[in-house]
Parts: structure tokens; sequence; C-alpha cells
């Protein structure tokens, strides 16, 4: 049975991964971090890596963080120092902690995807699809709506839509975040990307590709926090055994 330590074991994500691992007999939590360090799942609970119990890290197995993305930094150095694999669910990474990801990637297995969820890694190749058939001749915008308390604007998995597409298409790409401010039509070289923060909404993603007299959407729409946290414990069963190396939904399906 694989031992899981869970990073932001306290948070929302953290409680769905905890409930999901109940039900699963491959796989147990053996430890968890965060920094509201209460036990209330049963398994002892860290503040930070750096105070991690040496019984617990010789018992994990795979690493599972959903926690804060100022906390990334920190766990990477951890799981790098313990030759631990890692799986990353944690959104709203800038440049500069992606490349911490893919550095960190060279010398242990890291599995990171912007979504852990099987269906927004399918629309994104249906998306790339229609947009390789389509070519220029749709305009392609793409529509985000998340729950009020998410902080980053546009969704990670919006982001991680549009740069499919644009590795599609021969041509220039540029992202249009707010057109509120121009005046000009719009080009045939730009994706438009909108957010929309509101109530207790999971995750909605919508791509529209919007040609002469006809338009195209493909959607997908998230009702619950469980199918990330599905996709996160299959990852980690998934990277576990797997040499050095950075991993993604692609490989786990194949």
């Amino acid at each position: 049975m694989a031992g899981i330590l869970l990073s932001g074991c306290n948070g929302k994500m953290g409680r769905a991964v905890t409930l999901s691992i109940a039900d699963n007999c491959n796989c147990e939590i053996i430890g968890g971090i965060d920094v509201f360090d209460e036990v209330r799942y049963g398994y002892p609970v860290f503040s930070s890596p750096a105070v991690v119990s040496k019984d617990i890290i010789d018992k994990t197995d795979v690493i599972i963080d959903f926690s804060n993305p100022s906390a990334l930094a920190g766990l990477l150095e951890f799981a790098v120092a313990n030759s631990i694999p890692a799986v990353i669910c944690t959104t709203g990474l800038n440049d500069a902690q992606i490349n911490l990801i893919k550095n960190a990637s060279t010398k242990i297995p890291v599995f990171f995807s912007a979504n852990m969820s099987l269906g927004v890694n399918l629309i994104c190749e249906l998306a790339k699809k229609a947009a390789k058939v389509l070519g220029d001749s749709f305009d392609i915008e793409i529509v985000e709506m998340h729950h009020n308390q998410k902080i980053d604007a546009p969704s990670g998995t919006a982001l991680m839509i549009a740069d499919s597409i644009r590795n599609e298409l021969d041509r220039d790409i540029k992202y249009e975040y707010d057109r509120h401010s121009k005046r000009e039509k719009r080009t045939k070289k730009e994706i438009g990307i909108h957010a929309v923060r509101g109530g207790t909404i999971t995750g909605e993603h919508e791509i529209i590709f919007a040609g002469h007299d006809e338009i195209i959407k493909i959607s997908h729409s998230a009702r619950s926090k469980e199918l990330f946290a599905t996709g996160g414990i299959n990852a980690a069963m998934f990277i576990c055994g797997k040499p050095a190396g950075l991993y993604n939904m692609t490989d786990m399906l194949k």
C-alpha cells in the first residue's frame, strides 16, 4: 500500500483527497502538511516540510500537493532532498514556479497538470483537433467560471486550454484578457480569455469557435471537487516507481 504525504491537507481539496483515499485500498495518507497544523483526520500534520518527522518520511512513497503557490519551493526542496515523487496539483503558479517544477523533475519524478480532471484534459485534445481543422476561419474565445473565493484569474485550466490550441495553429497568437480600453476590431491573431467569479461555482470552461453563420462550442462542467481529488490520487499511483522526469495527464492516459 502506497504511503501518501498530503500537502495542504486541511484545505478544501485536502479534505476531498482525504475522503477519497479513505475508500481506496491501494494507498493511505500517512501524514499531512499544512500551515494550520491541526489534526483533523487521524494522521499527523506538520506545519511545513522542514519539520516532517523521519518516521513519516520513511513511510512516504509519494507527495500530493493541493496547497498554495507560496509553499511550492520548500515542498520541492523537501521532495528532492528525500527522493520522493511529487504530484503538484496546486494552481495559480507563475513562470518561475513552473521552472522550479521542471528543475526538480530532473532529479525526481514529478507529475504536474494545470487541471487533474480527465474530462478537462479530453476537451483540450478536442479543442486542439477543432483548431487544426478550422484553421483561421473561426475566432476562438475561452470563458471560465469559478467560485468567488478563487484568487487567480484567468484559471490555470483556461491557460492550459489556450496553450494547447495555440500550439496547433500556424500563426502568432496572443491572449486578449481585456477589451474594454480598446477601440479596434478583433484580429485573427488572438484568443480571448474571460474570467467569471461568483457564488460556489466549482469550475466551468467553454471554448467557443465562432465562424461565419455558425458557432461550435466545447465545454466542461465540474460538479464537485471530488473529481480533482480522484485525478490527484490516480496520478500519485501512476508516478510511484517511475524514473525522474516531468509527467502529465497525457502520459497517464496513454
